[in-house]
């Protein structure tokens, strides 16, 4: 059995294979665009707050790489799942973005204000800073894999479409990453 890269997206109870939402949208029908907007705007932001880490510019950031969708649309051909195809353009304009400004801040750096100053809350605020400060500490190149692959969700293999490093350079940040992490961690394990 042929394997396919169509992804559905559910509309009103209705699944629509994405080449063919892409089809309508290109032929005309530019509203149905909205439909891809409402699916995927919340992870596009959270990229965005994980680069720009405020709310603000994560907003500007997801509705230009929307714009730069739509204007591309043509240039989907489904040879990959359209949320791939998307992440891609997110992570160049990202990219391009922070080259400018010479910063990244992984997601996991994002401060958890509502937890409690219970013993165990403290604990686990300390776990977190450890946490945070061992990925902060990460090479550029491995703290992006290592988003995109454990905050994201994305495979190896969408990962090297969207960053453009082959998928054995990938495999490659996220082991070394965790190498790292495990160290640092067990480091930090020791001290408490």
């Amino acid at each position: 059995m042929k394997q396919t890269n169509a992804e559905t997206v559910e509309t009103a109870g209705e699944r629509i294979d994405e080449r063919l939402l892409v089809s309508e949208i290109t032929g005309g029908d530019k509203e149905l665009f909205r439909i891809f907007v409402q699916r995927y705007e919340q992870k596009v932001f959270a990229l965005g707050v994980s680069f720009f880490h405020n709310a603000d510019d994560a907003a500007d950031f997801t509705q230009d790489v929307f714009l730069k969708a739509f204007h591309s649309l043509k240039g989907f051909e489904g040879r990959s799942r359209f949320s791939t195809w998307l992440f891609k353009i997110a992570y160049n304009t990202a990219i391009n973005a922070v080259n400018r400004k010479k910063e990244y801040r992984s997601l996991a750096e994002e401060d958890a204000s509502a937890v409690e100053r219970t013993e165990q809350n403290v604990m686990y605020k300390l776990t977190q800073n450890a946490v945070r400060t061992a990925v902060e500490n990460l090479p550029a190149k491995y703290r992006v894999c290592v988003d995109l692959f454990f905050f994201y969700g994305r495979s190896y293999k969408e990962i090297e479409v969207i960053t453009g490093f082959p998928v054995n350079t990938v495999k490659s940040h996220v082991f070394r990453a965790k190498k790292i992490l495990r160290k640092k961690l067990a480091d930090f394990q020791g001290e408490i």
